[in-house]
């Protein structure tokens, strides 16, 4: 424990801690007792966290470097575990792997009164305290941790506004060096472990690109990056890229850079955490441009790349104007496009039948062809490929003119094979590199995804799925004038629905009238499940029932219960936090 302003015996952390059966004693994982009152911390973290919480599980690492760095720094500083453990030895084994104290499990009174007492409802959750009178600094102390560090410590409001002052300083007066550069560093590094000095990077254009390991999207938008950066280096533009890594050890980093021509942060330095923060890094890929001053040119033009391809390279350095010209010849791009245009690269002129056969995508031109980007291995996929095959099989019974062309994103040939084998329609091969160009065009950010194209080989919709599981093989050829009808068609259907039924009701489910309301999706208060066309909603207080249950006067409806999955009982995990319900 660091050395500081001693807690005192009766106040501070020495009586939130104590039990009321006179309990005065923390432990270490070594299981010695250590009294409350020779705490020497000024500063004292709570940390309710558990060993079945995942989110918990990748914060505590975190909080561990946080911890010993600071101790090693001499600070003031201690951390008391408040485990949410269901069991001795689940709270031992998780406890082994933390440096600093913790309330015992036994002690199942006094982990309640502490919860109670944060008002903890949801892990993990960082308490911070003056330790000599109790005061909170912060009960955000998980989300300080992940933005500052260390640097956040004392973790007190003042701290924290300096921290934020120093950044906007920053920012206000930010140089190639102050982003790149640190008081014991004052170079990057390339592929080959030479080191370039960061006043080589002066006067240049200079892209921050964020990478993660292995990452798909990250893989794909660097290797479209390399040679828009290669192209520029041909025609001599000043430009240069840096990577920065958010790998956590050496070996991610090292694949990651192999393949890579620029340069980069090297591996672990703390600058890189600073730059994501800095720059309010939320999701990946992103480049950040540079200036030749030194200054933010563009936040982020992922998107820019991601929508031009190689090609982008010519809206350099991407000002307003050069970026009208791109879209300009997106645009002429787009008018020209054809089925060939978009199946055919070089000897790939084919697609495969269900007997492994090359069918020409000549003999495809002319009709309107879904684009069916899937994998066996996407369980939405699974469940929308039954319904895919049997609207197909409608719409071919009248319609010849018509075909479909699986794009998978299967990893194996066995699960490809085995996924494509249900489906009545053709396939590019698996792996195939046309793939990778079909998803950058079309935007493909998920899964199931259909594209329809028409017979003159122009995109009329990205966004066939949605048409087809709304009105089927009536939804053929999914253009806008198609589907226009319909929905003309869908409302005159549900306004007959509603024929009859009473404007205004009451049900023994709800004290309040309900109004007969035009809606979208909503959950029914009655059944428990979703709804949608009409409702029968009591506005003032949210409250829903679907005409059928209210009709049917069902005063007793069963709830659905909550499915905590593999947390204990009265939780629930979401995303970064598992919260009590």
């Amino acid at each position: 424990m660091a050395d500081a302003t001693h807690a005192a015996a009766d106040g501070g952390v020495a009586t939130i801690l104590a039990s009321a059966d006179g309990r005065d004693f923390l432990l270490r994982n070594s299981a010695d007792k250590v009294k409350i009152s020779s705490i020497k911390a000024s500063t004292v973290a709570l940390y309710f966290s558990a060993s079945w919480c995942p989110p918990c599980r990748r914060f505590t690492p975190k909080l561990i470097e946080a911890y010993n760095e600071l101790v090693s720094q001499g600070k003031s500083f201690e951390v008391v575990f408040v485990s949410g453990d269901s069991d001795q030895d689940a709270f031992n084994a998780y406890f082994a792997k933390m440096p600093w104290l913790a309330v015992p499990f036994s002690d199942s009174e006094a982990l309640a009164k502490l919860n109670e007492r944060y008002k903890v409802m949801g892990i993990p959750h960082l308490v911070i305290l003056d330790a000599k009178s109790g005061e909170i600094y912060t009960e955000d102390g998980v989300e300080l941790v992940h933005e500052y560090g260390t640097e956040a410590y004392p973790f007190t409001t003042e701290r924290i506004n300096e921290l934020k002052e120093q950044e906007k300083a920053a920012k206000d007066n930010q140089t190639i060096h102050s982003l790149f550069g640190t008081p014991t560093r004052d170079y990057l590094i390339t592929n080959k472990g030479d080191k370039v000095p960061i006043s080589d990077l002066e006067g240049k254009y200079v892209g921050l690109c964020f990478v993660v390991n292995g990452y798909g999207p990250v893989v794909q938008f660097t290797s479209v990056l390399a040679k828009i950066y290669e192209k520029l280096k041909v025609v001599g533009e000043k430009f240069e890229v840096v990577m920065v890594s958010l790998d956590g050890d050496e070996e991610s980093f090292n694949e990651s850079f192999a393949d890579m021509p620029w340069l980069a942060i090297p591996q672990g330095d703390k600058m890189c955490e600073k730059l994501a923060r800095y720059f309010e890094l939320s999701g990946l890929p992103m480049l950040v441009l540079i200036g030749p001053d030194g200054k933010t040119l563009n936040d982020d033009i992922a998107d820019i790349i991601d929508e031009h391809g190689p090609d982008a390279w010519e809206g350099f350095p991407f000002s307003a104007e050069k970026l009208e010209i791109l879209a300009e010849k997106a645009k002429a791009k787009a008018e020209s496009q054809t089925l060939e245009s978009l199946l055919v690269t070089g000897d790939l002129d084919f697609v495969l039948g269900k007997d492994g056969a090359k069918v020409p995508v000549s003999e495809l031109v002319g009709k309107t062809v879904l684009l069916y980007f899937s994998a066996k291995w996407c369980p939405p996929c699974r469940a929308f490929l039954p319904k895919l095959v049997n609207e197909y099989n409608k719409i071919k019974e009248k319609h010849n003119d018509f075909e479909i062309v699986f794009i998978s994103s299967d990893r194996e040939q066995s699960s490809y094979d085995e996924f494509f084998s249900g489906m009545p329609w053709l396939a590019l091969p698996l792996g195939d590199e046309r793939k990778q160009q079909l998803s950058k065009i079309f935007k493909i950010t998920g899964i199931p995804s259909l594209v329809a194209i028409g017979p003159d080989g122009k995109t009329v919709t990205k966004d066939a799925k949605t048409p087809l599981v709304a009105h089927g093989a009536d939804a053929f050829p999914f253009t806008e004038e198609k589907l226009q009808e319909l929905e003309k068609e869908k409302e005159k259907k549900i306004n007959d629905m509603a024929k009859g039924w009473p404007e205004k009701l009451k049900h023994d489910l709800h004290d309040h009238e309900l109004v007969l309301t035009r809606c979208t999706t909503y959950g029914c208060d009655g059944c428990d499940e979703m709804g949608d066309s009409w409702s029968y909603r009591c506005k003032e207080c949210d409250f829903d029932l679907h005409p059928k249950c209210a009709l049917e006067e069902k005063g007793d409806v069963e709830m659905g219960e909550e499915n905590a999955e593999a947390a204990p009982a009265g939780y629930v995990c979401e995303g970064d936090v598992c919260r009590k319900v």
